[in-house]
């Protein structure tokens, strides 16, 4: 436990990310409402005081409170930290705003664009809460080894240098280390879209196109997705940093990563839905496919891999033929 002040701290979403959030604000002495939308889910970690579904084996900290009532949940927090698929987030968001009366800050961990609109999440939050202090955290993470307090580090990006001190400070702790940055485009950019690209890596490492491949494929979806977020207005230093190339690298190498599962899934010849079943959780690359083909389309932001993934998911493209087609485009220099 840190020596910081004590505060209530609202995390909504109780699967694993927002289940190993919790466990980290807990750790450092927070008083934590884990909240979920699902009585039966809930009553569980209540009883179990671990969530066994998706984080099996680590214990709860003594500071978390399993909570299904939103406004009990909300009650007196200084800060909400939102956790849910970004298919869910405009419905969470529009369910707590006639329940917030002191104007707590608003955090949210979840990458993605909003469904059929593609917009960045941060202007959803800026629609249904004005002016709230918003914040989203991003980088390269894995829920079960924040949860068993394995080193990682994130990056906060908020709307004011306050708000960004504040949630990084919530965070802190001997194992956890978060920076801070005002860049929240590229930061949501970054975190959004390498979920397509690990998508992209499981596929080709399930056809057994081996670790040229996958390196190629991350050095240009990075370049891809900085076409994109500097077009939308991020900085090209942080699709360097944590909430680009770091995530980027993590989500494409390691089996931990449910869009890289989904890939390999995809390989070895299954639907979609088969692997969604074979992988038990939400695999946002799936969504984000549609999202960032039809932004990069918008944008006029060439996105080849992007493309061939989108192509995978929807129009039914053999996944091997996904990969030749890649190879076979028009040479160029590396730069563009």
């Amino acid at each position: 436990m840190t020596d910081r002040a004590h505060s209530a701290i609202a995390v909504l979403g109780a699967g694993s990310w927002g289940t190993a959030l919790a466990i980290l604000l807990a750790h450092n002495g927070h008083d934590v409402r884990l909240w979920g939308h699902l009585p039966e889910d809930i009553a569980a970690l209540v009883k179990d005081r671990e969530n066994k579904a998706f984080l099996p084996g680590i214990p709860f900290p003594q500071g978390i409170r399993p909570e299904t009532d939103l406004a009990t949940a909300l009650d007196g927090v200084t800060e909400i930290l939102v956790v849910v698929p970004s298919h869910a987030f405009r419905a969470v968001l529009t369910s707590i705003s006639p329940l917030l009366d002191n104007h707590p800050g608003i955090a949210w961990a979840t990458k993605g664009f909003e469904p059929g609109t593609q917009r960045l999440l941060s202007d959803v939050a800026k629609e249904l809460l004005p002016g709230s202090e918003l914040a989203v955290i991003s980088g390269p993470t894995f829920a079960g080894e924040v949860g068993r307090c394995l080193p990682t580090a994130i990056t906060v990006a908020a709307t004011t240098e306050q708000h960004a001190l504040r949630m990084a400070d919530l965070l802190h702790a001997p194992w956890f280390r978060a920076y801070t940055t005002d860049d929240m485009v590229g930061v949501q950019v970054g975190g959004a879209s390498k979920n397509v690209l690990a998508i992209a890596a499981g596929i080709a490492d399930g056809l057994g196109f081996g670790a040229n491949t996958r390196a190629a494929l991350i050095t240009r979806g990075l370049t891809e997705i900085m076409r994109l977020g500097i077009q939308m207005g991020g900085r090209s230093e942080t699709f360097m940093g944590l909430a680009g190339l770091g995530d980027l690298v993590l989500t494409c190498t390691d089996n931990q990563s449910r869009n890289r599962r989904m890939g390999l899934a995809l390989a070895e010849g299954l639907t979609i839905d088969e692997a969604r079943t074979r992988i038990g959780q939400e695999v946002e690359g799936v969504h984000t496919a549609m999202e960032v083909f039809r932004l990069a389309s918008r944008q006029g932001v060439e996105m080849p891999i992007s493309e061939q993934v989108y192509q995978v998911l929807y129009e039914g493209l053999d996944p091997k033929s996904a990969v030749h087609h890649l190879l076979e485009r028009t040479q160029r220099p590396e730069g563009l």
